[in-house]
């Protein structure tokens, strides 16, 4: 059996399970955000009831636990269903393509609470 693309450990920057809950930005987007798990400066997984396609975009709100909230611009670089009973039909990894520096600061910041990670200097996320 293959190694699930989360379980690889040739991560450049450092993951942490951050309070940082995803919701796409849309009208059609679900009131409910999904937990994300093994966040990083480049980016995220999160759980979807919703197929993405590898490779599709998607404009994400991080909800950033007491630091308000953040918008990125992420691609689907894989995508994978869970076990039946699973909280969610699909775990999704998603890389961060854009964000304002302001947003990424912020990112920077949950992290680092979160780990007590080094802040690294504006442009290396």
């Amino acid at each position: 059996m293959p190694t699930p693309p989360h379980d690889l450990d040739r991560r450049r920057f450092p993951r942490v399970d951050a309070a940082i809950f995803v919701r796409p930005v849309s009208v059609l987007a679900r009131a409910v955000p999904w937990r994300a798990h093994d966040v990083s400066l480049v980016g995220l997984c999160t759980y979807s009831d919703e197929h993405y396609r590898v490779g599709a975009r998607l404009e994400l709100e991080l909800q950033l636990e007491g630091l308000g909230q953040a918008v990125v611009l992420a691609e689907v670089v894989w995508i994978q269903a869970t076990p039946a009973g699973a909280a969610a039909r699909y775990d999704v990894g998603l890389r961060f393509v854009d964000a304002n520096e302001l947003d990424m600061a912020l990112i920077r910041r949950a992290l680092a609470a979160q780990d007590g990670l080094r802040e690294s200097p504006a442009g290396e996320g």
